[in-house]
């Protein structure tokens, strides 16, 4: 779903590039306002009078028309992907797709495998097993000792291997007699020359037996282990384990209020499975204190940042007065900002992710989820508005200060000289970005260059070639602030819509071969929930685009009122309402049919299993019966292999094209 998301915000903008170029940009030019350089390409050049506002204003509200119908639709075939997703056998057959993790569990019930048993067996099909998690610090601890001991091992092995290779190819050489190395030798303490030499294949084969006999006996009684707040269960169908999940499961508050479904082991934050309710609901408190901090603690570093290596501040610095008009500072005012912003907010994701795990959250997916939404929060706040945005806000404010009459008159003029510093981030990612995404410098390190200098075994070197896990929970929201910068701009700069256009159509083809090629994300066990998030994200800057223009159309009135200003501001706060009223139908509609498995599809599927086995007709309007797949009228296997392929990767050319060339 993320390649369809990124196509989708492709066609929106190469749509929109279109039909700007051709009717808003003739608009601006031919205006006849006062603007001068590229502000003749924006709306600040259509003065308050002329009947050109019109033509933004159609345009404008064919734009939100045609960006709600893509949503539409593209959340018509996320929800039947989402539904054989979950109903297909290589997904339902596993036993984390029938499993669900209670947390905050109650002592009655934490003690007492019978209770739990008796209350999850009232869910359809019963209950398969119940697991009640352990505190295993202490096996925990010999695991670990073991595991060290096994890499101590295996390095002496295989350099000893080695040796043996290089005497062996030397008596070759020299035709004499092979004479094998002697055995390497290691000492029992970990101080440095200290205690006997013994042999380290003796050593270490004997410290791994004993410490394996430990294991053996300490998980022979687990009851020596004591129960943790939190436990697996796994039921006999699919459809219990969504039930479970949507059920108020006691009637004590926050007791058994954290559920967790399509478990994935290597998905799961062991350490936080044991605490208490209250705990919990205190450190999210917390975090979300802390992440405000963090949003004025950047907002700070980024005004200080860039307002530092501005041409006027650095004018005032006596060894660099000589040096500002050089053709070359321009450049660096230009450009240097951007990046400085980019390596800011690399590192803030860090940060935020920490303090989403010290919530409590159990389970990996679920803290990548979370971070869609504040990160992009983060994007939008210190990137758009601090950073791009600040100089028109600035402007207007200091003006308005003076004069405070003087605001709607200010906002048609300095709003669309942020125009500029948008284009500069687009490009500056579009290029830079797609670019540093195919090379992965810092990847191509860890896995070629580090291996030959640290990775001594066969283990070390499989787990340094592992591929690379893509990261949703930072890289959605990138993607989404171009979005919202691009619409927001797009009836007030034309041109930003074409490099738009451009950034998605790169980043489309560089993640298609990356997801192919190098990507493995095995362990992303969400079903595409991050989809719907983005979804939303997008309305966020459907939103800020109806809200620039309402605010550039009273502006226009303050300049001069007349009639046709006035209409102008109905049919701009028309749309508003009409894209609230949509927006609130989507929440309606689709938002509860996201997240969990229909209790018809689960019955269509039992009762007819070939359903589950088969790719639905994502573009068609027809039921997910099995009743169709008797008739003559049900899809061709050709015809549903074509679906898949357009479904699952999607293309920047239109499906009939697909079609055709399939079918030759």
């Amino acid at each position: 779903m993320f390649l369809r998301l990124m196509r989708t915000m492709f066609i929106i903008f190469f749509v929109l590039s279109v039909l700007s170029v051709i009717t808003i940009l003739p608009a601006n030019i031919t205006g006849g306002g006062t603007a001068t350089g590229m502000d003749r390409l924006t709306m600040a050049n259509v003065p308050a009078e002329s009947g050109k506002l019109w033509v933004h204003i159609v345009f404008f509200m064919i734009f939100v028309i045609w960006v709600m119908r893509t949503i539409f639709g593209e959340l018509k075939v996320y929800t039947r992907l989402r539904i054989w997703w979950l109903t297909n056998p290589r997904h339902s057959s596993k036993v984390g797709a029938s499993t669900v993790l209670v947390s905050t569990l109650p002592s009655a019930l934490m003690d007492s495998d019978t209770k739990l048993s008796a209350m999850f067996n009232m869910f359809p099909g019963g209950v398969r097993q119940i697991i009640v998690n352990r505190n295993c610090s202490k096996l925990e601890k010999v695991v670990e000792d073991r595991n060290a001991f096994v890499g101590s091992l295996e390095k002496a092995l295989t350099t000893y291997a080695v040796k043996c290779e290089k005497a062996h190819a030397k008596s070759v050489k020299k035709g004499v007699a092979y004479v094998a190395p002697k055995h390497p030798m290691t000492r029992t303490s970990k101080i440095p020359f200290k205690g006997p030499k013994l042999d380290a294949f003796e050593y270490y084969s004997t410290q791994i037996a004993s410490l394996n006999q430990k294991i053996c006996e300490m998980s022979g009684d687990k009851e020596q282990f004591k129960r943790q707040s939190s436990a697996f269960v796994l039921f006999r169908k699919q459809m219990a384990a969504h039930m479970a999940a949507q059920t108020v499961l006691d009637y004590k508050p926050f007791s058994m209020n954290s559920i967790s479904l399509d478990i994935n082991p290597e998905d799961v934050i062991w350490s936080n499975l044991n605490m208490n309710p209250y705990d919990r609901r205190i450190r999210g408190y917390l975090s979300f204190a802390a992440t405000i901090g963090l949003v004025i603690v950047w907002t700070i570093l980024t005004t200080a940042l860039v307002s530092l290596i501005s041409i006027d501040n650095l004018k005032k610095i006596p060894a660099l007065s000589g040096m500002v008009d050089s053709k070359w500072f321009g450049l660096f005012s230009g450009i240097v900002p951007a990046v400085v912003l980019a390596v800011l907010m690399a590192v803030l994701p860090m940060i935020l992710r920490l303090l989403l795990r010290l919530e409590g959250i159990p389970r990996v997916s679920e803290v990548n989820l979370r971070l869609l939404h504040r990160f992009f929060f983060f994007q939008v706040w210190n990137v758009y508005l601090v950073m791009i945005f600040s100089t028109a806000i600035l402007t207007v404010a200091t003006e308005t200060a003076k004069n405070p009459a003087s605001i709607l008159k200010l906002i048609p003029v300095n709003v669309p000289k942020s125009a500029t510093p948008v284009l500069v981030y687009v490009l500056l990612l579009a290029f830079t970005g797609a670019a540093k995404e195919i090379l992965q410098i810092a990847r191509l390190v860890l896995r070629y260059v580090l291996p030959l200098l640290f990775a001594k075994t066969p283990r070390a070197i499989s787990n340094a070639e592992k591929p690379a896990e893509f990261d949703w929970g930072t890289s959605i929201p990138v993607h989404s602030l171009i979005f919202l910068m691009g619409f927001s701009y797009s009836f007030i700069s034309p041109l930003v819509n074409c490099f738009v256009a451009a950034y998605f159509g790169l980043f489309y083809l560089v993640y298609r071969y990356q997801f192919l090629y190098v990507y493995n994300d095995a362990n992303w066990v969400t079903g595409g929930l991050s989809f719907p998030k983005a979804i939303q994200q997008i309305m966020v800057g459907v939103y800020i685009s109806e809200v620039y223009m309402l605010l550039m159309m009273v502006a226009k009135i303050a300049e001069k009122v007349n009639a046709n200003g006035i209409v102008r501001v109905v049919f701009t706060g028309l749309t508003l309402l009409l894209t609230v009223a949509a927006h609130l139908y989507i929440n309606d509609a689709y938002l509860p049919i996201i997240n969990y498995m229909p209790v018809r599809g689960a019955a269509d599927i039992e009762a007819n299993p070939k359903i589950a086995t088969m790719f639905p007709d994502v573009m068609g309007d027809g039921d997910l019966s099995g009743d169709s797949l008797e008739t003559a009228s049900a899809l061709t296997a050709e015809h549903k292999a074509r679906l898949g392929f357009y479904a699952a990767y999607g293309s920047l050319v239109p499906k009939k094209l697909i079609d055709y060339v399939l079918h030759k």
